[in-house]
């Protein structure tokens, strides 16, 4: 129950984050709120870094470095700055419904460039995302094609963000927000100042840092937690909450107007859910590897025992997998990155 609650309130914070920002934007520009969102959460997130695992400190490659600044640069930076560029433009409650194109591109680009195998499920939930933003756009009027267009950029930054990141061995989340937060954050700040100086009130200020500590600091923790209790399936279902939350808040706080097209385009949003479905199953080879992640003792993948951490505890080492050939269902993830034949293979979606 506790972790079920934790997802939840990830996503509640987070889906905060839309209707806030479009308050703050009234004082602050969006490269400067940003990167005062960003250090927020990287102060929220600087706890992780005394976390360190002896085990999961080591030197990273070069390919790891870089991926972690494509993720700062596009994640931390480019994404945000678009985000908020299209949330001046447009209203706050139809800018929280485009942000689950991020799962789509995300699903998108794995299949396209990773060769994730994504299946009939997850297209027609793609599908139904895309064209529940374009519902959305089209009710915002003429003026609603520009900022979808900025939101959707955003979340393609985000989506190649999330591809990045989960390729950077030994690094959690919460580490990651924090690099973001920090670097991206200050960067942004720093152009901010250097185009024109920041003349909001302290308690403003205040605010984009608490609300950056909150909705992108203190969710990714949340989120994290949820995750590692309840599985990424069920947690990611919760946080898919999240554009509703954000766009229920813009209408009752706000006093924004709901329109028959925010409200077709929500229903269509009902699709994404199948994207939560989309894993396969089929006979498939793990070749021998040795790397450093976060993880728990199954069936599956990570049979290795050692002394000291509590059954189905998750934790953090360096550690060996043997060759294996198996079959069971799976997700995309770090352990599943194989190819699939274009006759296709056995599949349970």
């Amino acid at each position: 129950m506790r972790a079920i609650v934790q997802a939840f309130l990830a996503a509640a914070l987070f889906g905060a984050a839309t209707p806030a920002s479009k308050w703050l934007l009234g004082e602050l520009s969006p490269q400067a709120l940003a990167g005062l969102l960003y250090l927020g959460a990287a102060g929220a997130t600087a706890p992780s870094l005394l976390r360190r695992s002896a085990h999961g400190t080591g030197r990273r490659s070069v390919a790891d470095r870089l991926r972690l600044l494509g993720a700062v640069g596009l994640g931390g930076m480019a994404g945000p700055v678009l985000l908020l560029e299209g949330l001046r433009l447009a209203s706050a409650g139809s800018v929280a419904l485009w942000l689950n194109l991020e799962m789509a591109f995300t699903a998108a680009l794995g299949a396209w460039w990773f060769r994730d195998s994504l299946g009939p499920r997850g297209w027609l939930g793609t599908a139904g995302v895309v064209g529940a933003g374009v519902v959305v756009a089209w009710g915002e009027g003429g003026s609603g094609v520009w900022p979808a267009g900025l939101v959707a950029a955003a979340c393609g930054c985000w989506a190649i963000d999330n591809h990045l990141t989960a390729r950077i061995e030994g690094i959690t989340p919460a580490r990651a927000a924090f690099w973001k937060g920090a670097v991206a954050g200050g960067t942004n700040l720093a152009i901010a100042l250097a185009v024109a100086p920041v003349t909001a009130g302290a308690a403003t200020i205040g605010s984009a840092l608490g609300i950056g500590a909150l909705a992108y600091g203190a969710s990714v923790v949340l989120y994290v937690s949820a995750a590692q209790q309840l599985g990424a399936t069920r947690a990611q279902a919760a946080f898919a909450s999240a554009p509703f939350l954000g766009a229920g808040l813009a209408w009752a706080v706000l006093g924004e107007p709901i329109g028959i097209a925010q409200v077709l385009g929500a229903a269509l949003l009902a699709g994404s859910l199948l994207l939560l479905r989309a894993r396969h199953g089929h006979q498939h080879a793990h070749a021998a590897v040795e790397h450093v992640h976060a993880h728990r003792h199954d069936d599956d993948h990570h049979r290795h025992e050692h002394p000291g951490v509590r059954t189905g505890a998750a934790h953090t080492h360096w550690h060996r997998h043997e060759p294996i050939v198996h079959a069971h269902p799976h997700w995309p993830d770090l352990h599943h990155r194989h190819a699939h034949s274009a006759q296709g293979e056995p599949a349970t979606d």
